[in-house]
């Protein structure tokens, strides 16, 4: 495994929850670490925990923001941010709330494979998009949202084709948690709404949720990848858990698939 204490991380939606607990694993490692975000407060609050982050207020779906995060050439970019979904069934969605994270999660996903392929990113760089374990079970009451993390996905596969076949030496990951994880933006508010729609007791529900992972778990796997690649033939896209990390393709094969790292 490769130590990071020479390494440019970038954390996209780095300033809360999950993307929070990436940042500080990077910085445990001697990471030199860029925190994107849109909220100055929760910036503000991290580097006051750790004054030698640097930090960026911009939108991920603004296009120039994807200049200054590869400006001086990272060699991760985590994108863990995303737009909080729907917690309503279907019957009651219009539209512009159904796609609400097509708009951000898979723009995002989408804007920084298109630059970091056509630019190109300096070879060896690894760019990981956190995804969501509702892109395999789907998500009821949450409108587009799982479609849009199945999407991501999709394009870590679709964009280490074209990598591949360009010769550029990227490497493009999808990165799932297999669990809602309280202590999250997300956790937080569709908790307390799935444990309603389907009738239990909120504790009821969090104890039902086996294999559940933690947001430092997540923050593990991100830096165990970041340390050694992957392989090309266990894939580009993985789910983590409470018992490790498991291959998407594993997962369909069935258990037992998890693994540490």
């Amino acid at each position: 495994m490769q130590p990071l204490n020479s390494k440019k991380a970038v954390v996209i939606g780095g300033s809360r929850g999950t993307g929070r607990a990436i940042v500080e694993a990077f910085l445990q490692e001697g990471a030199d670490v860029l925190v994107v975000a849109r909220k100055p407060d929760s910036l503000a609050e991290l580097v006051r925990k750790w004054p030698s982050v640097r930090t960026l207020q911009a939108d991920m779906t603004d296009t120039s923001t994807l200049e200054t995060v590869f400006q001086d050439a990272p060699d991760v970019v985590v994108l863990a941010g995303g737009a909080m979904p729907p917690s309503q069934s279907i019957v009651d969605l219009d539209w512009e709330t159904f796609s609400t994270n097509w708009n951000t999660d898979v723009k995002a996903s989408y804007l920084l494979t298109q630059y970091a392929l056509t630019r190109p990113a300096k070879a060896g760089t690894l760019i990981l998009f956190l995804s969501s374990g509702a892109a395999i079970g789907g998500s009821p009451i949450s409108g587009g949202y799982a479609g849009s993390k199945r999407m991501q996905m999709f394009l870590a596969n679709y964009a280490q084709l074209a990598s591949n076949r360009g010769g550029l030496g990227l490497r493009f990951l999808t990165l799932a948690p297999f669990r809602l994880m309280k202590n999250t933006g997300v956790g937080d508010v569709v908790v307390p709404k799935y444990a309603a729609f389907t009738g239990v007791l909120e504790e009821d529900f969090v104890a039902g949720m086996t294999q559940a992972q933690t947001k430092e778990d997540v923050a593990d796997a991100v830096v165990a990848f970041a340390r050694q690649w992957p392989t090309p033939v266990e894939g580009n896209v993985f789910v983590v858990s409470s018992d490790g990390i498991a291959t998407e393709s594993d997962m369909v094969k069935g258990a037992p698939f998890w693994t540490k790292r």
